[in-house]
């Protein structure tokens, strides 16, 4: 059975984000065993047959330039290995937590505001609504003129 094909849109759910850094983790950390693997069998050799007509120092000044990449290889993907569990934790921070917790408080903020005011175009080509004239209790009946010129009277 084959490895899934990976895609980008694939990774915008959080378990598939985790599928993905633990197999990759799985692939480098196999690839830093058979590195080691390699590292092993070549120290040993250098270190059991050192060709012949190199000297102490030859022979180790060898090795150590033959073997040295191997290590440095390595370490490497040991630490490409570590780095996948940052790249889940980034990614889902990035594209899961933080977006949640924006939308959370976007909705609590709209949820804060007043209603919104209609808008003028809901308006247009509508007939004004007539003004209705509130009944005061407290005005006595009578036209203005009426009231103003009693106003200025004393009441006995």
């Amino acid at each position: 059975m084959s490895a899934p094909e990976w895609s980008g849109d694939m990774l915008d759910r959080p378990e598939m984000m985790a599928a993905f850094a633990a197999q990759l983790r799985r692939s480098l950390a196999e690839s830093a065993e058979f590195v080691a693997y390699i590292r092993r069998d070549a120290e040993a050799m250098w270190k059991e047959n050192p060709p012949e007509g190199y000297g102490s120092f030859e022979a180790w000044w060898r090795h150590r330039w033959v073997t040295s990449p191997f290590a440095e290889i390595q370490e490497h993907l040991e630490a490409a290995a570590a780095l996948t569990f940052r790249l889940e934790a980034r990614y889902r921070r990035g594209r899961h937590e933080i977006p949640q917790t924006r939308q959370a408080r976007r909705e609590a903020a709209q949820g804060r505001q007043a209603p919104a005011l209609p808008h003028a175009r809901d308006y247009v080509g509508r007939p004004p609504a007539p003004k209705q004239a509130r009944p005061s209790a407290a005005a006595p009946d009578g036209d203005f003129l009426d009231l103003v010129h009693d106003h200025g009277k004393k009441p006995a």
